[in-house]
């Protein structure tokens, strides 16, 4: 009964909100990846890293490096791009210059990476390919700190902020913390992408979005000209898709 309630209260509390169409503009790059908390807009066009905003137009291209794989934004000043065809992870400063980079393949305990995330505190959080385990690595001092246990199943995305870790596989998304240790899982099928803010999770599927949390997966109501969702972001305030013409904004509000 009580497990009912729950799931009652959630799922009233789901529809009870609603997203408003904020603003839609003209973007054609090949990747849209997102603002960050200054609110400069970051994307790639012909294999390069584009910043743009207030501070101005910085570019960032390494193309000995191939394509860029993830760039993780949480912090921008120290701005993370995977490389995953050379298992290489570049650090920018907030005007897109390298500061340093890891070459995974030259470390003495070599990790075979799928996907890098910003762990804070000189930590990344890497899933491992070979062992299908999360584990957090030091880049200062090139250890590897934490390991979860192994995940089964191809990694199809993953996103993280400082405190945990959320991986999307084929048939499961599971929740991480920072001490290795599995804080939820939800059993879901063909997911494509999966954004966060906080512990709010929004998934892509079929072009159609979704709340997920661990008591239920709720469609979320939206209205994209049946354009296809090409690559999306969750901030604290504001949901941004991009669909290869516009970034749309949105904002999610209580009806009044």
């Amino acid at each position: 009964m009580r497990i009912a309630l729950l799931l009652f209260f959630f799922s009233s509390f789901i529809y009870a909100q609603q997203l408003e169409l904020v603003s839609k503009k003209p973007l054609e790059v090949d990747r849209f990846v997102g603002l960050d908390s200054y609110g400069h807009t970051y994307f790639i066009l012909q294999g390069v890293l584009h910043k743009q905003g207030e501070l101005g137009d910085f570019v960032f291209q390494d193309l000995q490096l191939g394509a860029i794989g993830t760039i993780d934004l949480i912090n921008p000043l120290n701005v993370v791009v995977f490389y995953a065809e050379v298992n290489t992870v570049v650090f920018l400063d907030n005007r897109l210059n390298e500061k340093e980079r890891v070459n995974f393949n030259n470390l003495p305990n070599f990790i075979n990476i799928s996907s890098i995330t910003n762990a804070g505190n000189n930590r990344l959080w890497l899933f491992n390919m070979d062992t299908q385990q999360l584990q957090l690595f030091n880049y200062r001092n090139q250890r590897e700190t934490v390991f979860s246990q192994p995940y089964e199943g191809s990694l199809i995305d993953m996103v993280s902020d400082f405190n945990d870790c959320f991986l999307l596989t084929e048939d499961y998304l599971w929740q991480v913390n920072i001490y290795g240790s599995q804080l939820s899982e939800v059993q879901l099928s063909g997911f494509e992408r999966i954004v966060r803010s906080g512990k709010k999770v929004i998934g892509l599927k079929e072009n159609k979005l979704y709340f997920i949390q661990p008591e239920a997966v709720i469609p979320l109501e939206l209205d994209l000209d049946e354009n296809p969702i090409k690559d999306l972001q969750l901030t604290q305030e504001f949901l941004y898709i991009y669909d290869g013409k516009f970034l749309s904004t949105f904002t999610l509000t209580q009806p009044k």
